[in-house]
């Protein structure tokens, strides 16, 4: 499947993946960080089971803290 991760064309094999499998494909592990699927923001709790499908847009944002 195809979908657009950061900007970014990206290929996944399969026709669907879990928020949380991507994140770990990824290697994105930081903690502090909002998911969002076409938009929508996805709930940390709900990762494991919000699913991405062909042509999503998916961004990853990192939230930074500093001063």
């Amino acid at each position: 499947m195809e979908i657009t991760l950061n900007n970014e064309p990206m290929t996944i094999d399969g026709d669907t993946i879990t928020v949380e499998k991507l994140l770990e494909l990824k290697k994105y592990s930081f903690r502090l960080r909002i998911v969002k699927i076409n938009g929508r923001i996805i709930d940390r709790d709900s990762y494991a089971r919000e699913i991405i499908h062909d042509g999503d847009t998916v961004q990853v944002i990192y939230l930074m803290s500093g001063g």
